[in-house]
């Protein structure tokens, strides 16, 4: 940050040298590229403010669609092949649209984004509120934001006439805050794609550090679920740690203060999300609700807890798994307990080949005069799509909009972020695939 005793003329002028410091580093279609995005950055806004409207909760599998008709125009107006790729009846979940372009020069690429968001219809939370130079929204951020930045940044090549001979394929996938059963079905396209690709970057937000500098993902936790189970005895409260047992409130409660304190290792997280205890307990998963019936007077005999677990590879997930099972199993007296694991996204590694993309990304932000991009640490992100291609192609993901809140009902965007966005995707994208 520049100091306040410094004069405005100056700081114009050291913003003016900057700049053409930057634009020196750009060949004339680069220079182009960056002008096209520039120019159309009202129109950008204005097509994250439409997608934005149209609620897209991953179980509202007609508004998923809507945002895909949406964002596949786009493609198909860039000189895409459009497609929609439907998912099971029994899935429940709307599909993916994929646009693919053929080529002859360059890395083939993989673009991913996605179309869904966690906010289901009737969210109390705003579709669309510009405030204070912010916006406020339902997915603004995650990851519609990123959407438009890599619809944007083709576009920009497209006008800038360097969109010929590239090889891209795109997808937007409509689950990925929920991914449909079984998961290996819901993203075998996606996998098919990869492997007919060198690399794939991904357009979920972009975060910054603490001196507000934009950074890049080039590690992700992998993520599996678990659940509790645990039975008691039941009886009369005035025979609580006696005859009865502890009754399985109690022994829930310290199975879960076990984890808490016992297993604990750097990048390693449990979150037990939903818990229901009583006399009767009745649990949907595919619904994540869950109901109960106990008295105050009574012991409880069941106890149901659903919960996450994100690990940074295999040999972390097999240590915590066994240590959580040994704490289940030293059951308090009268209670009996069983955990089972199932697996979700797969660990994104920090390997060679997404560093050296970073540092691709990197350059090509300094040479817009935008700065350089870091890493952020694996264990400050959630789970992505990417972490599906990853282990089939270099990767590169946290290429979309800044913003704060993302799932919550703060979720908000910087607009400036979507231009920086897409600056930096359109050089990064020309560049692989020359």
């Amino acid at each position: 940050m520049m100091r306040r005793t410094m004069g405005w003329t100056l700081a114009l002028a050291l913003a003016g040298t900057a700049g053409m410091a930057a634009a020196q580093a750009l060949d004339p279609v680069e220079q182009r590229i960056v002008a096209e995005v520039k120019a159309h950055a009202p129109q950008a806004l204005d097509l994250l403010q439409q997608s934005v409207l149209i609620n897209s909760g991953t179980m509202n599998v007609q508004g998923v669609r809507e945002v895909g008709k949406l964002f596949r125009s786009q493609f198909d107006a860039l000189g895409f092949q459009t497609r929609w790729i439907e998912m099971p009846a029994a899935m429940r979940r709307a599909g993916h649209l994929v646009a693919t372009r053929e080529g002859t020069q360059g890395k083939r690429l993989l673009l991913l984004g996605h179309l869904d968001t966690v906010f289901e219809p009737g969210s109390a939370v705003p579709m669309w509120e510009a405030k204070d130079g912010r916006i406020r929204g339902q997915g603004v951020s995650d990851m519609k934001g990123g959407d438009v930045i890599l619809v944007e940044a083709l576009r920009a090549l497209q006008r800038a006439g360097a969109l010929d001979k590239a090889r891209i394929a795109v997808m937007l996938t409509g689950d990925e805050e929920d991914a449909g059963q079984p998961q290996a079905a819901a993203r075998e396209p996606m996998q098919d794609l990869a492997r007919r690709s060198d690399i794939a970057l991904s357009f979920e937000s972009n975060l910054l550090d603490k001196d507000g500098q934009a950074t890049a993902t080039v590690g992700r936790r992998a993520t599996a679920s678990w659940e509790l189970q645990v039975t008691a005895r039941p009886g009369h409260s005035m025979t609580v740690f006696g005859a009865n047992g502890y009754g399985a409130v109690y022994e829930a409660a310290r199975i879960l203060d076990g984890f808490r304190q016992q297993v604990v290792e750097p990048g390693l997280t449990f979150n037990p999300g939903l818990l229901v205890g009583g006399t009767e307990v009745k649990l949907d998963g595919a619904s994540a609700r869950g109901t109960a019936f106990g008295k105050t007077n009574v012991i409880a005999g069941s106890v149901a807890v659903k919960g996450d677990l994100r690990y940074l590879d295999y040999a972390q997930r097999d240590r915590a798994q066994a240590r959580m099972r040994d704490i289940v199993k030293r059951n308090l007296p009268g209670t009996g307990a069983g955990i089972v694991f199932q697996e979700g996204y797969p660990p994104m590694a920090v390997t060679p080949g997404n560093l050296k993309l970073l540092a691709l990304y990197s350059r090509a932000s300094q040479d817009a005069g935008l700065g350089k991009i870091g890493a952020v640490p694996a264990e400050a992100r959630g789970a992505g799509d990417i972490q599906f291609v990853a282990p089939l192609v270099d990767s590169l993901d946290g290429l979309g909009a800044s913003g704060n809140g993302a799932h919550s009902p703060g979720e908000d965007l910087d607009p400036a972020s979507i231009e920086r966005g897409a600056i930096r995707a359109a050089l990064l994208i020309y560049r692989l695939t020359r």
